[in-house]
């Protein structure tokens, strides 16, 4: 995907203090941006986001929670960007669970407005691919990783995700959300047809329940990540069949489930 600096960042003037004195000077900062996202005539949630590809974030959310079950659904997507409204109509007008919509789960940190959480999604899921990874591959796609975004460099105000196949890199998004970054990314692919199942998931973020979650429900069997996981992600991960491998940096990497498909 193709990443548009000037419209992710803002100029503001700021006064620095150092060591030795301060001064006067200008530094990038992230956009944040709210979009609503409205799916059939029902409001569905108020994402903060980076107003950048935002048709990838609105299709990867609605995929990511369940509405959206393919492109071929899909009849009209609208984005009005000076009213911070997308609007998705589906060719079949079904109507939708208002328990559905009182499910919103408050995600842990990261500009997320909502998530709407179902025991029963991953009840059946299971992840039995025999993808593998090498050591020297989770490395090099890591530090590849963290310089590819150029909002990064500039503002540290960012999250990054990356679906890759062995050493490459696929598909990368930014934003201010580390759960959005994903969505867009399995929003490029869903509306693009590329396939994620069996694939690799590259985050810059903490992995949370969440995200395991949302790489489940797409078949995808490894989650990297330069940051930190929690217990109950561990739990889950472990449950699944998803390789959770963590904390990856300076040549060192946490492998915390299935660490059958890593290879030395």
């Amino acid at each position: 995907m193709v990443e548009k600096h000037e419209e992710s960042t803002e100029l503001f003037p700021v006064l620095r203090y150092a060591a030795n004195g301060q001064e006067k000077l200008e530094r990038a900062v992230a956009c944040e941006y709210p979009l609503t996202i409205i799916f059939n005539s029902h409001e569905i949630a108020t994402i903060p986001c980076t107003p950048k590809q935002l048709e990838y974030l609105t299709i990867g959310f609605l995929s990511s929670e369940g509405f959206l079950k393919g492109k071929e659904e899909i009849k009209s997507l609208q984005i009005d960007e000076k009213a911070g409204v997308a609007r998705l109509e589906t060719l079949e007008k079904r109507d939708i669970d208002q328990d559905i919509l009182h499910k919103r789960v408050i995600p842990t940190g990261g500009g997320r407005g909502a998530a709407f959480y179902d025991a029963a999604d991953l009840s059946e899921c299971k992840i039995a691919t025999d993808t593998k990874i090498s050591v020297r591959n989770v490395i090099s796609l890591t530090n590849e990783f963290q310089y590819m975004s150029s909002v990064y460099q500039s503002t540290r105000g960012v999250h990054s995700a990356a679906l890759c196949l062995n050493s490459q890199v696929i598909v990368h998004a930014d934003d201010i959300g580390r759960h959005n970054a994903i969505d867009k990314v399995f929003g490029y692919c869903l509306l693009e047809g590329k396939p994620v199942e069996g694939l690799i998931i590259l985050t810059s973020g903490r992995i949370a329940s969440e995200i395991v979650r949302k790489v489940a429900k797409k078949n995808v069997p490894i989650i990297i990540s330069v940051s930190a996981p929690t217990s109950l992600a561990v739990r889950l991960a472990r449950e699944k069949g998803i390789t959770l491998i963590a904390s990856v940096r300076e040549g060192k990497m946490d492998v915390y489930t299935h660490e059958k498909r890593v290879v030395y």
